[in-house]
Order: structure tokens, then sequence, then C-alpha cells
């Protein structure tokens, strides 16, 4: 097949669009709700890589354990000259004819004699009770592995939600101050049209360019608090800057409503689901293996053993050997160093237990806290969007009477000082709200089956 060279004036307008295509690929746009934040934290965070190596490794010290019970096969090659000292045998050999010693009785140096050995050795483990038993720990510290995977998935699950609702917040909150900015302007407008009308004063103006600058310096407050929440939420999600996120919900858009477990079913439902809680019995369980291990060490053991190889004093005359038998190893003392090992392991055993059942009082606290802190929210956000109608309405009533000449504008700026404390109070609400739901689905488990 003929092959031609690209036209050189082709290679640039090519190498460019491939750039362009993989920085595109690198920075696609990704959508997310509250749940799809979660679920995503819980695959690609950081600590969730890290809890899969340590379930690789778990993973590993099982097909150690395991080998335990394949043959070990092995082989060897030796060549070596040896010299001997005859008296080093404790025999006297004599002539059998005159009776007298063969070698001098103080010792004398025999050799050197060179061997070549070739030899293959086979070695096979029939019945270890002890090596079952620390397969079995391990297979249970893998279970346990995986268990600590999920537990640290629902806790980056957890983070990315609550970073998710802070960026929600911040928005929200940077919404308000320009909602606040637009009041500012607009009775900073009245003030001075009122001025070149002869009907207003100067200091309507003043206190009118007084209220716009702070409400600007919020303004570029909550644009900063807005730009590292961002940042934090690409960091719990583990995706790079250059990505951009774009966010499906809003704190007003979110759920407010539905109904609210009671404390028994949610605690209950906890203790069925959080993975930490499986994480923690799976260790008890590997500890047990690992006990009985220990203890398994005193019963006899079984294996089978086989060699063969050819010897001689040279390669060239050779001759096959070989030795095979069962072997039963029967443990004796060991200086009660076996006896330390079970007591070591029953006190850690015992710290596993007490661990469990605090981390279980936990769960249950953490249940019904979050309970209590969802109530408490929904009756905020109640109160707190009743505080800004009521706010709304007296702005609307103090700029009607500053627009008709009624009265001057400080009755407006203090109620548009309301007004702004009570969307930031909203929003503070909303999100406390959120940051609830999170909170209960995580002493649940369940951060990753949010909507």
């Amino acid at each position: 097949m003929t092959t031609h060279p690209m036209p050189s004036r082709f290679v640039g307008p090519l190498l460019l669009a491939t750039l362009l295509a993989a920085t595109s690929f690198a920075q696609a746009p990704v959508a997310l709700t509250l749940g799809g934040a979660a679920r995503l934290a819980a695959k690609k965070s950081a600590g969730v890589e890290a809890a899969r190596s340590r379930i690789d490794q778990a993973d590993a010290r099982v097909r150690q354990r395991r080998a335990e019970f394949l043959p070990v096969v092995s082989g060897s090659v030796s060549d070596g000259e040896r010299t001997f000292n005859s008296a080093s045998f404790g025999i006297t050999f004599r002539d059998p004819v005159t009776g007298r010693a063969l070698f001098d009785p103080n010792g004398e140096v025999l050799g050197p004699v060179r061997a070549w050995d070739v030899r293959g050795t086979i070695r096979q483990n029939i019945a270890d009770f002890s090596s079952l038993e620390r397969l079995r720990a391990a297979r249970a510290g893998s279970s346990a592995s995986a268990a600590d995977l999920a537990s640290v998935a629902q806790q980056a699950a957890a983070g990315a939600a609550v970073a998710y609702i802070r960026v929600l917040r911040a928005d929200a909150q940077l919404a308000a101050r320009v909602a606040d900015s637009t009041l500012a302007e607009e009775l900073l407008r009245i003030a001075r049209d009122q001025l070149s009308a002869g009907v207003g004063v100067a200091l309507d103006v003043t206190r009118a360019q007084s209220q716009l600058a702070a409400t600007r310096a919020q303004l570029i407050a909550y644009r900063n608090e807005q730009g590292r929440a961002r940042l934090e939420l690409h960091r719990s999600l583990g995706l790079p800057l250059t990505t951009s996120v774009t966010l499906s919900d809003s704190l007003p858009v979110l759920a407010t409503t539905g109904a609210i477990p009671t404390d028994v079913e949610a605690t209950e439902r906890a203790m069925r689901t959080r993975a930490d809680l499986r994480a923690a019995d799976g260790q008890i369980a590997a500890a047990n293996r690992q006990l009985s291990a220990i203890r398994a060490e005193r019963l006899p053991a079984l294996a089978l053993y086989a060699d063969e190889g050819t010897t001689g004093k040279s390669t060239a005359h050779l001759l096959n050997t070989y030795s095979w038998g069962l072997m039963v190893s029967f443990p004796m003392f060991d200086g009660f160093r076996r006896e330390g090992r079970l007591d070591e392991q029953r006190s850690a055993l015992r710290e596993l237990d007490v661990r469990r059942r605090d981390l279980a009082q936990q769960a249950a606290i953490e249940v019904s806290g979050a309970l209590l802190d969802l109530a408490s929210a929904r009756e905020q956000l109640a109160a707190s969007a009743e505080r800004v109608t009521l706010a709304e309405q007296e702005v609307a009533q103090a700029r009607d009477r500053f627009s008709a000449g009624v009265s001057g504008n400080a009755d407006a700026i203090t109620a548009s000082l309301g007004l702004n404390a009570a969307r930031t109070q909203l929003v503070d609400a909303l999100a406390a709200l959120q940051s609830s739901r999170v909170a209960l689905a995580r002493a649940q488990g369940i951060v990753t089956e949010l909507p």
C-alpha cells in the first residue's frame, strides 16, 4: 500500500484542533444535583481511593494465607568441596585384620571431597488448623475493609453534600445582596430626583449613597464567599479546578417538606444501614478468627514432604537419591509466648467491642440530634419567611411615603436594612434545613440516596 505524506499546511490546523478537542474534553461541564454531588464524591474522592487501596491490601493478605494450603516447590544445585577431621566422627575405624587404627587417634584431615547435588523439594500441608483460621481471619478482614470503604464513601458523600449546600447558600446570599443593591439604587434615584425638584434635602442623598456603598461591600464579600465555596466543592468532589460544575438545584427549589421519620424508625434504619457499624462488626469477626488461629496452634499439624535429586563427586557420575514422608508436628512449650499472644488478642477484642457499643450509641445520638435540628429548621424557615414578607411590606410602605414627599428616606433606609437582615436570615434558614437533611442521611448511612 502506498502512503502519501500529509501536506505541511494541514499539520498545524490538525494539531490545533486536536488540542482544542482534548482541552474541551478535560473541561467538560458537570451538572450536579445534591444527591449527584454526594454520589460523585463517594466514587472519586481521595479518601475513597485510599480505602480501595486498603481493600487491595486485604485481598493480597487473603492470597498470602491461601498460599499456606498450596504446595511449596523448590530446587537447588550445589557444587563444593569439604574436608573432615577424622576425630570428629566419634568412631575409631580399625583394620579388621591387624586391629590397628586406620586414622590418627588425635585426628587427621581427610579430603577434600567434592560433591555435586541437584535436588527438587516439595512440601504440602495436609492438615493445619491454625493456618485455616488465619485464612478465615484474613477473609473477615477483607470484608471489614469493604465495609470501611462504604463508610469512607458515606463520609465523602456527606462532605460533598455540605459543600454543595454552602455553594447554594453563597449563591442565594449573593442574589439577595443584588436585590438589596437594586433597592438601594432606587432609593438613591428617588432622593436625587427630589433634591433636583427642590422638595428633598442633601441629607437624604448622602444617606442613600451610604446605604448603597454598604450594600456593595456586602456584595463583594459574598461574591468572594461564593468563589471559595466552589473551590471547596471541587476539592470534595475530587475534580480538577478546570472542570466546570453546574448546580442543578437552588436553595428555594430543594425540598423543604416531607414526612419526618420517628426517632425509633430512624435509629433502627441507622443500625441496619450504617457502613461504619458493619465495618466494626467485620473487625470484631476478624479479631475472633485471629484468636481462634492462635488457639489452633496448640493442635498438631500434618504435612507431606518429598525430595528427589542426583548427587556424586562429579557430573559424569551422579546417582539418584530421594526421600519422602509424612510429618506430624506437635507444639510442646514455647515459653508461654502463645499465652501472651492470646491475652493480647483478647484485650484487642474487648477494645473492639467497646468501640462497637460506643459507635452504636453515637449513631443513635446523631440520629436524634439530626431529627431535632430538622424539626427546628422547619420552624425557623417558616418564621424567617414570614419576617421577609413583613419586611417587604415595610419597605414598600416606607418607599411610597418617601416618594410622595411625606417623609425623608430615613424610614426607607431603616426598612431596607431590616429587609436585608430578613433575607439573610431566610437564606440561612434554608441552608440549615438542607444541612439537617444531609445530617440525618449521614446519621442513617444513606447520604448517597439523596435525590
